[in-house]
């Protein structure tokens, strides 16, 4: 097999374990307000803190190589930002999902809960795919260069990416009430990697420096902190479970912490 192909396998095993998220999202019959809330919560914790110890950080470090050290900084500060206006812009814009199979007046507050969790999941599937497309043309082009190399690297974000599948599951789920197609966005949102190494191997490559990249991330951070301060964490106190989502936030922080740990 061609260092090409190994290295795509490589990318493409680290993306579907999105779906594995998704599988175990989707293994409980009917998920109540406990499990809704911790499900929650840890989708919120493994956001913020890959968003804020990892993402944002690789941004500043790409930043500071293109510009120095003081201007690099503030760039990715302005990303930041700027990711969470857009992001805000759009949750402005975005219309709430309206089914019409569903009667909104036999119960209004139903139909309303399930349309923010249509947004939550969407949203939170879109961040997830933006953020593995250059995770994804990492991945390939470790392997590319070094195989054995790739090998730690891509069981560590096949294992931060499983609550990331999680995170896109669990809303979706609970706004469909199918179990199908929120495994199929879990997963679809994972297949951002191997896009992100196909595309960067054939296009992107020669492009894309540390400033372009170090941008990316710091907004990619910012949208990710935005969804889950404005969608995920009040869905979950909604639950009326306070507890549960804090406890579920601790423990989605703390396993992107051991995730992340893993690839040093």
């Amino acid at each position: 097999m061609s260092s090409f192909a190994l290295a795509m396998l490589v990318s493409l095993g680290a993306g579907l374990a999105t779906g594995l998220g998704g599988v175990i999202a989707v293994l409980k019959r009917s998920p109540g307000p406990v499990f809704m809330a911790s499900s929650l919560g840890f989708s919120a914790g493994v956001m913020l803190y890959v968003s804020l110890v990892e993402i944002l950080g690789e941004g500043r470090d790409n930043l500071a190589e293109a510009w120095g050290e003081q201007q690099g900084t503030w760039a990715a500060i302005a990303a930041f930002f700027g990711g969470i206006a857009l992001i805000a812009v759009i949750d402005r814009l975005v219309p709430e999902p309206i089914n019409p199979h569903e009667s909104t007046k036999s119960d209004p507050s139903l139909s309303v809960r399930r349309q923010r969790m249509m947004k939550t999941g969407a949203m939170a599937a879109l961040a997830i795919a933006i953020h593995n497309f250059p995770e994804g043309f990492a991945t390939f082009i470790a392997a590319y260069q070094d195989f054995s190399l790739a090998i730690p690297i891509a069981i560590a974000i096949a294992i931060h990416n499983i609550p990331e599948g999680i995170a896109v599951a669990v809303p979706l789920r609970e706004a469909t009430q199918s179990r199908r197609t929120a495994m199929v966005w879990a997963t679809l949102s994972g297949l951002a990697e191997p896009a992100g190494a196909l595309i960067g191997y054939l296009i992107l490559a020669p492009f894309i420096g540390p400033s372009a990249l170090g941008l990316s991330f710091a907004a990619i951070a910012g949208i990710m902190v935005f969804i889950s301060l404005d969608e995920l964490l009040p869905t979950a106190q909604a639950t009326g479970r306070h507890h549960a989502a804090i406890y579920g936030l601790v423990a989605g922080m703390a396993v992107m912490a051991i995730s992340l740990a893993l690839m040093i």
